[in-house]
């Protein structure tokens, strides 16, 4: 089978992105085996590895690549040197937010589906588990993290962040996450603080607007404080989530716990133009190079960008056998298995799976692993 060529950015970034970036394309290149789909993979700077080479987290020749793309792939970005001063200007993360500034990127997905044999992994009980699938719409390009910013000093011993948004900017985002419950269970959940902020209340009015143009979907409203409880103690009764830049990213977060592992967490950034996939953990630069990192949501990531490009197909495959890969107790050493292996030895695995249907995994019972072909 043959297809155009999709142009594909890969942004390998910081720490253990590259790592994981490796095993991701090694899948791309599985799925191009099996269907005979074309990707050009262009290779570019961004982060902390620019900042090394260019004095720029975000050079513009990596801005000229995203933009031209048909998606993005990006591993991670961030190293703790920049971490440790404050005084520091220019930093890794300013790569990435300017990257989904540029590209308008202003809604990011991030969806959460437990894995049984992850089950015992967690830290809440199995009971409380059982079937938890919702996925969190969160703003991008708005919000305190991009509002004005007034940073202390020795004459001005005072810091603000503004937080702000427009109608429009909410308005975008909850109606791409009313069709996802409508698509889904047909349950969508606000995510606010709107007795507190007024920003909070604006997104709670447009929220109510738009829930008379879809009558087939429940919507409740409630503030971040108790959704971070109510994640912990009843994480099966959401669907889809919305919510607001700051808000979105420590829910996100704190959804990594349920179900395991932040490394199982994939995410998908859209707006108007290049789409840009990467997995919610972070550079985590500890691990850099150790062969430990956990490639999953990369891998995941690369079939959220397949389903993204209309190549459901094989986005459907990857994700099988990453269950495949789970249920038989594999995974790196983050996710407790029962069969631990290396972050390049799962992506072979996976690799495995997809490129030929008929290849098996058998597990010995010292906790060997070994590919057989029958």
């Amino acid at each position: 089978m043959t297809d155009r060529i999709r142009e594909i950015a890969v942004l390998a970034g910081d720490g253990i992105g590259p790592e994981v970036m490796r095993q991701g394309l090694r899948v791309l290149q599985a799925v191009t085996e099996k269907y005979g789909y074309a990707f050009n993979l262009s290779s570019a700077l961004i982060g902390g590895a620019a900042i090394a080479k260019t004095g720029s987290p975000l050079p513009p020749e990596t801005l000229e690549l995203c933009d031209g793309a048909d998606a993005v792939l990006l591993g991670a970005v961030g190293l703790p040197e920049y971490d440790q001063d404050p005084n520091i200007t220019v930093r890794p993360e300013q790569g990435l937010l300017g990257l989904r500034k540029a590209l308008q990127l202003y809604l990011n997905i991030r969806p959460v589906t437990i894995f049984p044999s992850m089950v015992e992994q967690s830290v809440l009980k199995p009971q409380v588990l059982n079937d938890v699938d919702f996925v969190i719409y969160r703003e991008l390009s708005s919000g305190i993290y991009f509002g004005e910013k007034h940073e202390a000093s020795e004459t001005s011993p005072n810091a603000s962040d503004l937080c702000a948004y427009t109608s429009e900017e909410i308005h975008r985002v909850v109606t791409r996450a009313f069709a996802a419950a409508e698509s889904r269970r047909g349950q969508l959940c606000l995510v606010d603080k709107a007795n507190v902020l007024a920003t909070s209340r604006l997104w709670r009015q447009v929220t109510m607007r738009l829930a008379a143009d879809h009558p087939a979907v429940t919507v409740d409203y409630m503030y971040v404080d108790n959704a971070a409880m109510q994640l912990v103690l009843n994480p099966r009764q959401f669907d889809v989530i919305v919510t607001s830049n700051m808000f979105g990213d420590i829910l996100s977060d704190l959804a990594s716990a349920i179900v395991g592992s932040i490394g199982l967490l994939p995410s998908a950034s859209i707006g108007t133009g290049t789409a840009l996939f990467e997995p919610v953990h972070g550079s985590y630069p500890q691990a850099a190079g150790k062969d430990i990192a956990n490639p999953l949501a990369m891998i995941l990531s690369v079939a959220m960008m397949l389903e993204h490009l209309g190549l459901s197909d094989a986005a459907a495959d990857v994700r099988e056998a990453v269950r495949r890969c789970t249920d038989k107790g594999i995974g790196t050493s983050d996710m407790h298995p029962e069969h631990e292996c290396g972050c390049s030895k799962m992506g072979e695995l996976i690799a495995h799976m997809v490129a030929d249907e008929d290849f098996r995994l058998n597990v010995g019972k010292k906790g060997a692993i070994s590919d057989t072909i029958i």
